[in-house]
């Protein structure tokens, strides 16, 4: 017989002395990671930049490919040209944002908030799976790998055992790093939704640590371990089905953290100095200098002459004057378009992998 998720908590032990062990490494560099993050006092500048990596490596785990040049261009507005995988990865963002938004207002991640979320990312209204015939394919081979729960009815109820299980800490008293492990895999194993179970899943994860105090910002992008090491993914959830062994799944899951959340950190640390040279640059140069123009530009990597307007409330020859001068210099890198738009190098060059 096929395996299905049952209700959790699995009785599995899952608190083994090689998972311990490694849970110790990854809760210091989220807790190191937490610490930089809270060293900028814009924390506004971390979620734009850091997400939109996160969902470009997101995308990429579901071969939805685009350029970070083109990420940048889709948040100027609908005037500039982008494809259709910039435009669903910008979806993304907005859908980690709204995930982002739930979870630190309401304090729980419901079913409920799980189809809004979904339905940012995708677009649609369409919710849970309400027709059969779903299966989870090898994408070499075609070969069908895993049928994940087929009626409507079952899937709500699995659903609504996972919201629990996410908000109710007396379901198991297990590190919350392990239980993000277990509920990223039954997440996927339900598989709830016609399309955007990979990416809402990964965005669970983020705001489950958020929602553990693990994180203050949904800033871990977890998305680039995975791409690294795909097959090994898509393997260790395998076999927890075949074989109900968790401990090579924990582990994996365990080193993504603690390997991307000191890779989160150096690139942290490279936006502050970024943001330190630039700051010099501005205040010893120009009379217009203030931190409310360097947090602008430092609040995406590219911008224009009505975001300048309306973030320092000035008027629009004026801001024009602000950007065509520091491009001028050198400082900025003003793209003639309709309408022009200007990259600040300092931060594309830190975000750049």
């Amino acid at each position: 017989m096929t395996w299905q998720p049952t209700s959790l908590p699995y009785s599995k032990e899952l608190e083994t002395k090689q998972v311990l062990k490694a849970l110790n490494q990854a809760h210091r560099a989220l807790a190191e990671l937490k610490g930089v993050a809270r060293s900028i006092p814009r924390q506004d500048i971390l979620i734009n930049s850091l997400s939109i990596q996160e969902a470009k490596d997101s995308s990429e785990v579901e071969n939805i490919v685009t350029t970070h040049d083109e990420l940048y261009r889709s948040s100027l507005g609908p005037d500039y040209y982008v494809s259709p995988q910039a435009k669903e990865v910008k979806n993304y963002i907005s859908a980690l944002k709204r995930g982002f938004d739930i979870v630190t207002k309401h304090g729980i991640l419901t079913s409920n908030h799980i189809i809004e979320i979904q339905t940012v990312l995708e677009g649609n209204n369409a919710g849970f799976r309400k027709l059969s015939g779903t299966a989870l394919k090898n994408q070499q081979t075609g070969e069908v790998v895993y049928t994940p729960p087929q009626e409507y009815d079952e899937i709500v109820t699995l659903m609504q055992n996972l919201e629990l299980f996410i908000n109710d800490p007396e379901m198991s008293e297990v590190d919350p790093i392990i239980k993000m492990a277990v509920i990223h895999f039954q997440f996927e194993s339900i598989h709830p939704f016609y399309d955007g179970n990979g990416r809402t899943g990964r965005i669970i994860n983020i705001l489950y640590l958020v929602l553990q105090g693990l994180l203050d910002l949904p800033i871990l992008y977890l998305s680039h371990f995975i791409i690294q090491n795909k097959s090994e993914y898509y393997m260790h959830l395998q076999e927890v089905r075949k074989t109900g062994e968790w401990e090579d799944w924990l582990l994996y899951m365990i080193q993504g953290v603690e390997q991307t959340a000191l890779s989160t950190m150096h690139k942290v640390e490279e936006i502050k100095r970024a943001m330190m040279v630039l700051k010099n640059v501005l205040r010893e140069n120009y009379k217009f200098y203030s931190q409310d123009l360097l947090n602008h530009l430092f609040h995406h990597p590219y911008t224009k002459i009505e975001y300048l307007q309306e973030a320092l409330r000035i008027s629009r020859p004026t801001a024009a004057g602000y950007l065509n001068q520091l491009a001028k210099d050198g400082v900025l890198i003003k793209k003639v378009s309709k309408p022009n738009y200007y990259i600040n190098p300092y931060l594309t060059k830190a975000l750049t992998p």
